[in-house]
C-alpha cells in the first residue's frame, strides 16, 4: 500500500515544474538520447552517405533506399550497413550530453523555460547547444562517413582514424566542421522551435507524454531534415573527399568548393541527393531521441526529488 502510494505521488509530480533540471540529469538524458537516436537508423543513414557521394562507382549507383539496401546486403552482406557504427556510439554519447545540458542552460537564462511561448529563446538554446556538441562530433562522425562509403578498406575505428591522420593531418577530421555547423545551426534552430511549438499544441499542460514528445520531435527533425538538406550534401562530399579518385573533389577546400562541384556536375538536383533517406532517418531518429531524452530526464529529476521511497 505504501509503495503504490510513493508511485502515484511519483506520478503527480509537476513536469513542467521541474524546470530544465540538474546538470547532471540532462547530461545522463542527453547520452542516453544521443546514442538511441544515432543507432536504431544507422543502416538508413548508411545508404544516404552513399546516395550522396558525387562520382559514384557504377557498383554504387542507388535507385532508392529499398535498391540501396537489396544491393548493398546481396553485394557486400547485410554487416556492411553497420559499418562505423562503433564511432557513432563513441561520439554520440558525450557529444549529445553536451548538447542537451548546454541547450537547456542556454534556455534557461534566456527565459524559454517561462510558462509563456518563446521559440526565439529555444532556437537559441539549440544553436548554442549544436556549436558546442558538434566540435565534439565532428571526428567521430569522420570516421563513420568514411567506413560508410562503397570499397571503404578501414578494418577499424581506430585503423581509420590512424589512416586519416597520417595521410591527411588532423585538418582532415575538421574541414566539414564550418559547413557542419553551417547546417546543423539552422538544422538545430528550427529542430528546437519546431518541437517546442508542437509540443506546445499537442501537450498543452507540458506534463510527461511519450507519444506527444515523439510526434513533436519526429515532425520537428523530417521538416528540419528537409530544409538543410543541400548543406549535408556538402558536408558529406567534404567528410568523404579523401576516399575519392577524383581529384578535384581530393583537393576540395571548403563549403564553397564543395557546392561549386555539386552545382557543375549535377546542377541543383544534385544538393538534394540523399533526400528520401535524410528524412526517413532523421523523422524517427529525432522522435526516439526526444521520447529517450523526456523520459530519461523525467525519471532522473523524479528520482533527484526523493519523491520515491
Amino acid at each position: 500500500m505504501a509503495e503504490n502510494k510513493a508511485i502515484q505521488e511519483a506520478e503527480d509530480i509537476d513536469y513542467e515544474s521541474l524546470g530544465g533540471g540538474s546538470l547532471t540529469s540532462n547530461l545522463l538524458a542527453g547520452a542516453f538520447a544521443g546514442i538511441m537516436e544515432h543507432t536504431v537508423m544507422y543502416p538508413i543513414d548508411a545508404i544516404k552517405t552513399r546516395m550522396q557521394i558525387i562520382n559514384p562507382s557504377p557498383s554504387a549507383l542507388y535507385n532508392g533506399i529499398a535498391h540501396a539496401a537489396g544491393q548493398i546486403s546481396s553485394t557486400e552482406g547485410i554487416r556492411s550497413l553497420w559499418r562505423g557504427i562503433g564511432s557513432v556510439v563513441l561520439g554520440a554519447g558525450p557529444a549529445h550530453a553536451v548538447y542537451f545540458a548546454t541547450y537547456e542552460a542556454v534556455k534557461h537564462e534566456l527565459g524559454g523555460n517561462d510558462h509563456e511561448h518563446n521559440p526565439l529563446a529555444t532556437a537559441a538554446a539549440g544553436a548554442s547547444a549544436t556549436i558546442a556538441s558538434d566540435a565534439l562530433m565532428n571526428p567521430f562522425d569522420v570516421i563513420k562517413q568514411r567506413m560508410q562509403v562503397h570499397g571503404s578498406t578501414y578494418t577499424s575505428i581506430s585503423d581509420c582514424a590512424k589512416t586519416v591522420f597520417k595521410n591527411e593531418g588532423l585538418s582532415a577530421f575538421y574541414v566539414s566542421y564550418p559547413t557542419t555547423l553551417v547546417m546543423t545551426v539552422p538544422f538545430t534552430a528550427i529542430q528546437f522551435s519546431a518541437y517546442d511549438s508542437l509540443s506546445k499544441v499537442l501537450n498543452p499542460q507540458r506534463g510527461y507524454d511519450p507519444l506527444s514528445h515523439c510526434v513533436a520531435g519526429g515532425l520537428a527533425g523530417a521538416g528540419a531534415a528537409a530544409l538543410t538538406t543541400p548543406l549535408d550534401v556538402i558536408k558529406t562530399l567534404l567528410q568523404t573527399r579523401g576516399t575519392s579518385r577524383d581529384e578535384t573533389i581530393r583537393n576540395c577546400k571548403g563549403l564553397a568548393d564543395a557546392a561549386k562541384i555539386i552545382h557543375e556536375r549535377e546542377g541543383m538536383k544534385g544538393f538534394f541527393r540523399g533526400l528520401q533517406p535524410r528524412v526517413v532517418t532523421t523523422m524517427p531518429s529525432t522522435a526516439i531521441c526526444w521520447t529517450a531524452y523526456e523520459m530519461a530526464k523525467f525519471y532522473f529529476n523524479k528520482g533527484n526529488s526523493g519523491e520515491v521511497a
